[in-house]
């Protein structure tokens, strides 16, 4: 695969919809609106939270030091559509009211997160009550030919039971085609959690992708006529899949993946894309947290070869 290669011939649908939404994403996906507040507020909550020490202050007061803990796999603040930020034990999640489906699922992937004892056999998939209704159930999946496919995988979670039961809540899961479930986006997951063991930890986003006319991701802030739902709920059914994945350890690197939403056998190099790519393609900020010239290099190229 050339150095630097993001989509090849079998994804050529991809660049299409690539290079139409490069300059309706341009001036928008950054920063989130033209009111968007400047470059220094990139650094907003989404990209850090204060969480109190483990060890007590040696302070007169005996209470606990506050430390910031930066959440680099979190992605910047979106504006152009419906957002509930969900935090849970393993991963969080940017939920989508409109399309019954998140907008994109973070989380760090550490090598101790890759082993457990926690099966996925002992778990079934539910509502989120956490969200309002109408909200998708396990009812909607019925007879709709989908699979209830994870964003956060369940094989991310076996460290934690808490962490496992999360990972079936539906506002983790999306409409996904069986053979892609079953061989492509299980590929890629197993080879993150090769990649968390080789670099000590990964930063991970991934989530849906959606057509409109002239092949065109559009983000979900709008139902055209034509858009496939399945169930009551009318839960939206993805074109396509995006994951980034960041490593920070030495040199930092990144690199994307776009799969098409369907059964057809699709290879990994072709699904390779650069951040920059990705984020053109979903209207997202990924990895703000990083300082400016690390964003830039690492975000512009993705080649497997480095990895």
């Amino acid at each position: 695969m050339k150095q630097g290669m993001m989509i090849k011939k079998g994804n050529r649908w991809l660049m299409m919809a690539l290079m139409a939404t490069l300059l309706a994403c341009k001036g928008n996906t950054r920063m989130g609106s033209a009111e968007a507040t400047d470059a220094q507020d990139k650094h907003d909550f989404y990209a850090s939270v204060n969480v109190a020490s483990a060890e007590s202050s040696e302070s007169a007061t005996g209470l606990q030091k506050a430390k910031t803990v930066v959440m680099y796999e979190m992605p910047a603040k979106l504006a152009d559509r419906p957002e509930q930020i969900l935090k849970r034990k393993g991963y969080i999640t940017s939920y989508n009211s409109r399309t019954k489906a998140p907008n994109w699922v973070a989380w760090h992937l550490t090598k101790a997160h890759t082993y457990g004892s926690h099966q996925r056999n002992q778990e079934v998939f539910a509502e989120d009550e956490s969200v309002k209704a109408p909200r998708a159930t396990d009812i909607d999946y019925y007879n709709s030919r989908y699979d209830r496919g994870h964003m956060c995988p369940a094989g991310d979670n076996k460290w934690d039971k808490e962490a496992m039961t999360q990972s079936f809540l539906f506002t983790n899961v999306c409409p996904q085609n069986h053979g892609l479930n079953k061989y492509e986006w299980n590929d890629l997951e197993i080879l993150c959690r090769d990649w968390a063991r080789k670099y000590g930890a990964v930063d991970i986003v991934c989530g849906p992708l959606y057509l409109s006319e002239g092949e065109r991701f559009r983000v979900g802030d709008s139902t055209p006529s034509q858009q496939k739902t399945i169930g009551r709920n009318k839960v939206w059914v993805p074109d396509a899949f995006f994951k980034v994945v960041l490593c920070r350890q030495g040199r930092p690197k990144a690199i994307g993946f776009v799969y098409r939403n369907e059964g057809k056998k699709q290879l990994m190099e072709d699904a390779v894309c650069s951040v920059d790519e990705v984020e053109a393609m979903t209207g997202i900020d990924f990895f703000p947290s990083l300082d400016d010239a690390t964003e830039r290099r690492i975000e512009a190229s993705a080649s497997l070869l480095e990895w």
